[in-house]
């Protein structure tokens, strides 16, 4: 391809809206043009990419015994509403009704429609297993769209769904799929930790996310997840699955009796701790969740974060927000009480479900909120000033430091972008959508199922994350659009453009992916776009030539080497093999 005629406008400043910089460089090197908020254009640098990474895929997916097929984008609501998620599934799923007034959305998963097609094409034992996989357009409403590719709201999806006819066959089958991801994305140029994660909307008792960690340096922090990990015995889990023990601490108040003292301007944990010159570990905090439409009061130790996934899925929700300061006006005034938050209490709450994080039953002697503004309860106790809750369960966040659940070694944190994630669905489609096959006995049971996503599109904005400098991106190889460019620095030098031409033509015939910048611009001016555009190697003919040598860079580790056009050539040659 000659430079004069790919369609790419590159950019020297970022875009205004561009956070992290995947977003930036993407947009600069003239891969992708937003077209509306979180949807972009693939320009045909990046469609190239992008079926790099999709060819990877297909490859691993199909040696992995999967069969590729394609489903519809629009979806009908009558199968979403057989699974029971047309109501509980939330915004980010795009409803619309077609010209018969049928109900409709835009597909953002496709658990719901691949049930329906095993229920009609599995009938036996005798099929089973098999694994089904598409590479599809995907879209889900995003309420924050943010992060360029990595968090649109339109995406490419590569999807899996395996049917077995047991839980011995599904970890057989998830166990498969884990090792081609690990292959898929090794491919692919980046490294990943498979960590253990919230199955979320998709459901399932087990999942795993396949994350590409974050330089702990990184000036954008693109990392949407923090991911805990022992570096003793390998646990790792996303943010709002991961578990910890806690290191100890006295979590005695010290009070000697239970009495109400005044804690004027002491809304927050930290004003309220200095004012009763106590540690913020004997404080007992209630913070007040909206979930689905419910308020839930969740009570956690002072020095601890409530983890909201955690915490929504102890009550089996879809959608969590913290409560407002109206909302909580209408909750103490339906109760009797006054209080703003940071004085609230469990101790006489009416119409609200209380759940308590287990850091809470261990204190003794405590201070608490009492339901009145500028006013604590200190010296509480359990059973005795206050009723613990019947609800008891984990839903604080894991903190660096913590230990480890499984070997008490401390905890370490970084950021990682999920790439890939694996599910065991189990019954939960089968049995709800009545997809069952016939046993050897001849007994009617719902399939086993598995799903398996990786996102295309993230992850190509996580390969440029991973891999770039100051001058622009750094495709790993197997990805990049093209191996080579070559940039003939003047194209007024006849002698440059003839030994350019010829080296282009000899890897053309090689058939070698690769570009020619035969523009009539500055010498400046096509090296930083090469960098840019982040090729993997670059033949720069400039003065040299008269001396029969050419610039070999090499774009990743920035060596330069002087050697022959021939030798040139042959390199190039030599590396696809």
């Amino acid at each position: 391809m000659r430079m004069s005629k790919l369609f790419v406008q590159t950019l020297r400043e970022n875009p205004a809206d561009a956070e992290v910089i995947s977003h930036k460089l993407l947009v600069r090197a003239g891969y992708i043009r937003k077209l509306a908020n979180g949807i972009y254009n693939y320009l045909p640098l990046m469609w190239r990419v992008l079926k790099k990474i999709e060819n990877i895929v297909r490859e691993e997916m199909d040696r992995a015994g999967a069969q590729e097929l394609l489903m519809p984008f629009v979806q009908p609501s009558e199968l979403w509403k057989e699974s029971g998620r047309w109501d509980v599934y939330g915004k980010e799923l795009m409803r619309m009704k077609d010209r018969h007034e049928r109900e409709m959305c835009l597909g953002p998963t496709h658990e719901e429609v691949i049930t329906a097609i095993a229920r009609e094409g599995i009938r036996s034992y005798k099929q089973l297993p098999v694994n089904l996989y598409q590479i599809q357009s995907k879209f889900r409403d995003e309420i924050r769209p943010r992060f360029g590719l990595l968090r649109g709201r339109e995406f490419i999806m590569k999807d899996a769904y395996s049917f077995d006819v047991d839980e011995k066959g599904l970890d057989k089958s998830y166990e498969i799929m884990a090792e081609a991801y690990k292959k898929i994305f090794e491919r692919c140029g980046l490294e990943t930790k498979m960590v253990q994660s919230d199955s979320g909307a998709i459901g399932g008792s087990v999942s795993h996310e396949f994350m590409v960690l974050v330089n702990e340096n990184s000036e954008t922090n693109a990392g949407e997840n923090d991911v805990f990990y022992c570096p003793k015995c390998g646990y790792s889990a996303n943010s709002n699955h991961a578990v910890s023990k806690l290191n100890p601490v006295n979590t005695d108040g010290g009070f000697e009796k239970a009495e109400i003292k005044d804690t004027p301007k002491c809304g927050s944990i930290t004003e309220l701790a200095e004012y009763l010159k106590v540690p913020s570990c004997v404080i007992c905090k209630c913070l007040i969740y909206v979930i689905d439409g419910k308020y839930v009061a969740a009570l956690i130790r002072g020095d601890r974060t409530v983890e909201e996934t955690k915490l929504m899925n102890a009550f089996n929700g879809n959608e969590i927000r913290i409560a407002g300061n109206d909302e909580i006006e209408e909750i103490m005034t339906n109760s009797g009480y006054s209080a703003v938050a940071g004085f609230i209490g469990p101790k006489g709450l009416k119409g609200i479900e209380i759940i308590a994080d287990e850091t809470v039953v261990p204190l003794k002697n405590f201070v608490i909120g009492i339901n009145e503004t500028d006013k604590h309860l200190t010296g509480a106790n359990w059973g005795k000033d206050v009723d613990l809750p019947s609800k008891i369960c984990d839903i604080r966040l894991v903190e660096e430091n913590d230990l480890c659940p499984q070997c008490s070694e401390k905890l370490k944190v970084t950021k990682g972008i999920e790439v890939g994630n694996i599910f065991k669905l189990g019954m939960k489609y089968s049995k709800s959508m009545n997809a069952v096959f016939s046993d050897k006995d001849g007994q009617e049971k719902p399939f086993i199922m598995g799903c398996y996503g990786i996102g295309i599109s993230r992850t190509a904005a996580a390969a440029v994350e991973r891999h770039h400098d100051e001058h622009g991106i750094i495709w790993p190889q197997s990805i990049a659009p093209y191996l080579v460019t070559i940039v003939p620095v003047s194209d007024q030098d006849e002698q440059q453009m003839k030994i350019a031409e010829e080296i282009y033509q000899k890897l053309l015939e090689a058939k070698v992916e690769v570009l020619i910048d035969d523009r009539s611009e500055r010498a400046g001016v096509k090296l930083k776009d090469a960098d840019l555009i982040g090729i993997p190697y670059r033949i720069t003919v400039g003065k040299t030539i008269k001396d029969n040598l050419v610039e070999f860079k090499t774009r990743s580790t920035g060596e330069i080497e002087f050697i022959t056009p021939e030798q040139a050539a042959e390199k190039i040659k030599k590396i696809i093999l």
